[in-house]
């Protein structure tokens, strides 16, 4: 038997790649099954982003770069941060790293110390807890509630400060519950850290993702306070459709940036070098390629909410960004479907991707197990026959 340390023990794996993983598998088994799990652009990444890492690669771009970053990229995410949400930053106050994953782990680790305290509202998304507890912080589950769209008030930020917090987490447009908070919502939640030593972490891989006339806001761009106690944090998976690249950024505090390059420059390095010449070049969308995927996704986000909130006993409040569609189906908890009992989000994933060949992922890792996220990048064609086989699935 293998030693494995205590820190790999505490880690479950990820329940939205655990249902995916399950979903392909059934797959290989010649199943058709409609999967509603990954959150992964459907789209391929567009011709003249992959064009630009080939240009790279045969231009010999495959040696060691920059720990942070090539100097390039990090000039460009400072111009966009500038044009696009009214943030100042220096190429030395942003780092690129692998993925908005390895972004919120490198971050964490970089300001948290054992025994911090994080507040982090629910929903989350399912990395958030691991990420804490790796960097030896304490997790801070705050319950919203769906009268309130899933997002936290000031009065319960202010409630669930102590002695001991560190880092307000905040991730808008969200996942998994699809809600973007306004500009309002984001200035009273930056109201209440004034005049405390707290840092926000936040999480605006979306941004670009944002439907029904939605407005959004990095609380970076709140206030001079809200600026400087902000990490924020974004990339290049879901608005580009750049999943397999793994390229995410982080922008803030030099003194945190600094301290991030050093935790990176032993854990990776930099970036891969070619792909950041791709990411360059992604912001060079001349066609409006992210707007067209963006139109895409609207439609989707429209249609697969309007079905599920035809379903009798399913409430599912509409997407203003991201591509989820996160409906409460508790009113099903306690009943017999196809014969077997549903009593949790887990036990309704489950048998609706056994039975009626529909993967979901359950709400509970996610903190809501009232609920169950249903991604919607995929094709409309699967989102309405993927309902049509709910719908079935819960009749029974």
């Amino acid at each position: 038997m293998s030693k494995i340390s205590k820190r790999a023990l505490s880690v479950p794996g990820s329940a939205t790649m655990a249902v995916d993983s399950r979903a392909k598998e059934l797959k290989a088994q010649g199943r058709n099954v409609i999967s509603f799990g990954a959150g992964e652009p459907d789209f391929d990444t567009p011709q003249y982003i992959k064009d630009a890492a080939v240009k790279a690669l045969n231009g010999g771009k495959t040696g060691y770069t920059a720990t942070p970053g090539i100097l390039e990229l990090r000039e460009a995410i400072a111009n966009k941060l500038k044009t696009e949400n009214s943030l100042t930053y220096s190429a030395k106050q942003i780092i690129v790293n692998i993925g908005a994953k390895h972004s919120v782990y490198e971050t964490m680790q970089a300001i948290i110390d054992e025994g911090d305290e994080v507040i982090v509202p629910a929903p989350y998304w399912v990395t958030y807890p691991e990420a804490v507890k790796l960097a030896g912080g304490v997790f801070v589950e705050v319950a919203t509630s769906k009268d309130n769209g899933y997002k936290i008030t000031p009065a319960q930020l202010k409630a669930a400060i102590t002695p001991k917090t560190a880092m307000f987490l905040i991730n808008s447009p969200n996942n998994p519950g699809g809600f973007t908070y306004t500009p309002e919502e984001l200035a009273a939640l930056a109201k209440v850290l004034e005049g405390t030593n707290i840092m926000v972490l936040s999480d605006e891989i979306y941004e670009r993702l944002v439907y029904n006339g939605t407005k959004f806001m990095s609380f970076a761009a709140v206030s001079a306070d809200a600026y400087s106690r902000t990490v924020t944090i974004n990339g290049f998976s879901k608005a580009y459709a750049m999943t397999g690249w793994r390229l995410g950024y982080s922008a803030g505090p030099a003194d945190v940036i600094a301290a991030m390059e050093r935790l990176q420059s032993h854990m990776t390095q930099n970036p891969v070098s070619f792909a950041q010449y791709a990411a360059l070049a992604a912001f060079d969308d001349k066609e409006g390629v992210v707007e067209k995927m963006r139109q895409e996704f609207e439609k989707r986000a429209r249609y697969m909410c309007d079905r599920l909130n035809a379903i009798q006993g399913v409430v599912c409040p509409e997407p203003t960004g991201a591509f989820y569609c996160f409906p409460d189906v508790s009113s099903y908890y306690g009943k017999t479907i196809g014969g077997v009992a549903i009593n949790n989000s887990m036990d309704f994933a489950k048998n609706l991707l056994e039975e009626a060949n529909v993967a979901l992922v359950p709400g509970g890792p996610f903190g809501c197990d009232k609920n169950v996220r249903l991604s919607f990048a995929c094709s409309m064609k699967n989102i309405e026959e993927g309902i049509n086989r709910l719908e079935k699935w819960l009749k029974s």
